[in-house]
């Protein structure tokens, strides 16, 4: 400190460890002005700059940029508004850092090469918006125009599905995988034609089917009850009602091609996106009922 109780650059710097070259810096940028000039030139501050300074290395560490500090300590505005939209933003970057390190944690595990690296990140980084257009573009295609304020379309587009600001390895895996099958025509179409003709000739069918098959096929299973047996077929009568044959036929199609359980996968990869634990799988149970309709 000189005569006057002012500090030069240098001083400063020791005073408060700050390098002299930032020191100078700040002041240059407008958020450290020097309190007077010596005969030589030389920047010199009084023993306010100190408590500036420090609040200015202070609001650096928090992120905040020097135009933003400029307005603070100029009060052009508070510090209270500035750290608001610093906490918003620090909120997205750390909700995209933590979705590339579940990327980079499926990458690493399923030692993909860089094709499928690309298709993952590209997946996980699309927006919440852009996420949801994707479900909703699947559940209009699949369930739209079947009307009906309780039908499945509208009930699904209330069911929320997308990645948490923290999603793990598996949730990623799973989102990409769903957002596959939603983006996958012909997986759209057997979904539509399960919705509109499988299971009895309604638009929930299939989710009404699908229970009873759980409840009925599959406690026979349990039980031990042969496919090819007379109890077997009770079970199968009670399943499909007065179907005829074509009907029949048309149910075991479907199970042949697998459209149950691909359905039963997009039921679960859902309850894997959302947090939730997924349902059995009730693919045996299914198998035990393609067997009775062969027999």
């Amino acid at each position: 400190m000189d005569d006057e109780g002012l500090f030069t650059v240098g001083r400063l710097s020791r005073r408060t460890g700050m390098p002299a070259r930032t020191i100078r810096y700040w002041s240059d940028v407008g958020v450290l002005p020097p309190a007077a000039r010596s005969e030589g030139g030389y920047r010199l501050y009084d023993a306010g700059a100190v408590a500036r300074l420090e609040l200015v290395r202070t609001l650096r560490d928090l992120g905040l940029g020097l135009d933003d500090i400029r307005r603070v300590l100029e009060r052009r505005s508070t510090l209270a508004e500035v750290a608001a939209v610093h906490v918003d933003a620090l909120d997205a970057r750390i909700r995209t850092l933590r979705i590339r390190r579940a990327v980079l944690s499926t990458v690493a595990r399923r030692r993909s090469g860089t094709e499928e690296t690309k298709l993952l990140n590209d997946l996980a980084r699309l927006s919440a918006e852009e996420r949801r257009r994707i479900v909703e573009d699947f559940v209009d295609d699949v369930f739209g125009g079947q009307g009906g304020e309780q039908e499945p379309g509208n009930r699904a587009r209330h069911i929320r599905i997308d990645l948490p600001d923290d999603p793990t390895p598996e949730q990623v895996d799973a989102w990409v995988e769903l957002a596959g099958l939603a983006r996958d025509p012909g997986f759209r179409r057997r979904m539509r034609d399960l919705v509109e003709h499988g299971a009895g000739q309604e638009p929930e069918g299939f989710a009404r089917f699908a229970k009873r098959v759980v409840s009925l096929a599959g406690q026979a299973r349990e039980n031990g009850v042969s496919p090819d047996s007379p109890e077997a077929a009770e079970v199968v009568a009670r399943l499909l009602g007065d179907a005829d044959a074509a009907g029949r036929a048309a149910v075991r199609e479907r199970i042949e091609t697998g459209v149950y359980a691909e359905a039963d996968r997009y039921r679960r990869l859902m309850a894997v996106i959302n947090g939730r634990e997924p349902t059995p799988s009730h693919a045996d149970d299914f198998a035990w009922l393609l067997d009775a309709l062969r027999a």
